[in-house]
């Protein structure tokens, strides 16, 4: 069996959407010939925990597991949060406070010392000790997976040390992520960032991306080679065949974080007229966020007097998730309000496919999860400000759901989105570089 080492910072215990791309990846490795060989911490600041998914590191699975020094207890100390309390991903925020001075300074720094991210200081103990251990231990090939992008850092010093096969995996952008603007960067830091991202895509031997639109805007950054493995689902068959009732009301579920850049009052506004102009609606109506919700979608929900009609359930285990997904009549997919939004492809979108319940998808009309979604006759996308076809699109929903006949697609073919069909793609990249 050959040997693949697995560079991540997210790792069970570590829950979220980090982690489920190379657990899973790594879960179906060992029957098509490799090995997976994980390098990951010991001492993360994880924003979320979920023990459960340990089931699914596989026995093959060697997981080496290293300090890492985390700048996030000083960062907690400078702005008073408890020591015991989780640094949020994706700047959520969930208290309704304004931003002082220090969050504005904290918010500097990390944009301006940390680079290319907090993890930075992972980079050269960890070659120190991957150099050492690759000696003794050798690999194949090499695979990094960010961000964190550090490290991608980690696995181009290995390669330079050793000359092995090494692919970049890249399950978000780098310097066309969702929050860079928000990083207050100045010139040095930018110009910093944009040199180590040109390093990385330039030395890689491959660039692997989970949407289209990222390998396009890869490819104009001159990255070697790239190509594109999407993100998917990963049920048992039991998870598959388990038949869950479906909820008696009208329930529009969204799983996954919510931040202040999938804040769409123009959908909450729809939501509060359509429950205005129709008593049945609104008795019916069952609004789940599943998952970290910021303060502005919060406030804006109470805004529209919908506080009543919305439960928030900050996170529960992944097997709990599916069985939400799967009694729930629509499911809602928000697409971040940003310019790489055509791009955006999450891991939920696939999870949404496998449960052939309809979607309803607020984001680029002409992007990545539309077509998918549009190809497999899924559901539905309305675009950001589309009020009149929001409006009319959740109406026709709601009639075929007093009808009983909302359905989704019970004839999809959902197989090539599957985790263990996507991982022999990875293999195949894995196999390309070994033998040419």
């Amino acid at each position: 069996m050959k040997r693949v080492l697995i560079i991540t910072y997210y790792w069970p215990p570590s829950g979220g959407s980090g982690v489920q791309r190379w657990l899973k990846m790594s879960k179906y490795l060992p029957e098509n010939g490799w090995q997976p060989v994980i390098y990951t911490t010991e001492n993360a600041e994880y924003p979320i925990i979920d023990p459960s998914l340990e089931k699914d590191v596989p026995p093959e699975a060697e997981v080496i597991r290293r300090p890492i020094f985390e700048p996030y207890s000083f960062y907690k100390r400078f702005l008073g949060i408890k020591k015991d309390e989780t640094v949020k991903a994706g700047f959520i925020r969930e208290e309704a406070k304004k931003k002082g001075w220090k969050e504005g300074l904290a918010l500097w720094i990390r944009g301006n010392l940390f680079i290319p991210d907090a993890r930075r200081w992972w980079i050269k103990p960890s070659v120190r000790y991957l150099k050492s251990y690759l000696k003794e231990h050798p690999v194949d090939a090499i695979i990094s997976t960010g961000p964190p992008h550090s490290m991608h850092l980690i696995a181009m010093k290995l390669k330079e040390a050793f000359g092995l096969p090494w692919i970049a995996d890249f399950r978000d952008p780098w310097t066309e992520i969702d929050y860079y603007k928000d990083l207050k960067l100045g010139k040095r830091a930018d110009r910093k960032q944009h040199q180590k991202e040109h390093a990385v895509l330039t030395n890689a031997n491959q660039v692997v991306v989970v949407s289209h639109d990222m390998k396009n805007s890869f490819d104009h950054l001159d990255a070697r080679k790239t190509k594109v493995i999407m993100n998917g689902y990963d049920w048992t068959p039991s998870e598959m065949q388990q038949n869950i009732s479906l909820s008696e009301r009208f329930t529009l579920s969204h799983v996954g974080v919510l931040g202040s850049n999938r804040n769409f009052p123009i959908f909450w506004e729809t939501v509060k007229e359509l429950a205005n102009e129709n008593l049945d609606f609104k008795n019916s109506l069952d609004l789940q966020l599943i998952g970290q919700v910021d303060h502005s979608i919060i406030e804006t929900i109470e805004a529209n007097g919908l506080k009543d009609k919305v439960s928030i359930i900050p996170y529960i285990p992944h097997a709990e998730v599916i069985r939400k997904q799967q009694s729930s009549q629509v499911l809602l997919l928000f697409i971040n309000n940003t310019p790489n939004a055509k791009g955006i492809l999450t891991g939920k979108l696939f999870e949404y496919l496998a449960t052939a319940r309809p979607i309803l998808c607020i984001g680029p009309e002409d992007g990545d999860a539309a077509r998918i979604i549009s190809e497999n006759k899924a559901g539905y996308t309305v675009g950001f400000q589309q009020k009149e076809e929001m409006k009319e699109t959740i109406k026709m929903l709601f009639d075929l759901y007093q009808k009983g006949e909302l359905t989704g697609n019970k004839n999809l073919s959902i197989s090539n989105f599957s985790r263990e069909s996507l991982t022999k793609q990875y293999v195949a990249a894995l196999n390309e570089e070994i033998h040419g």
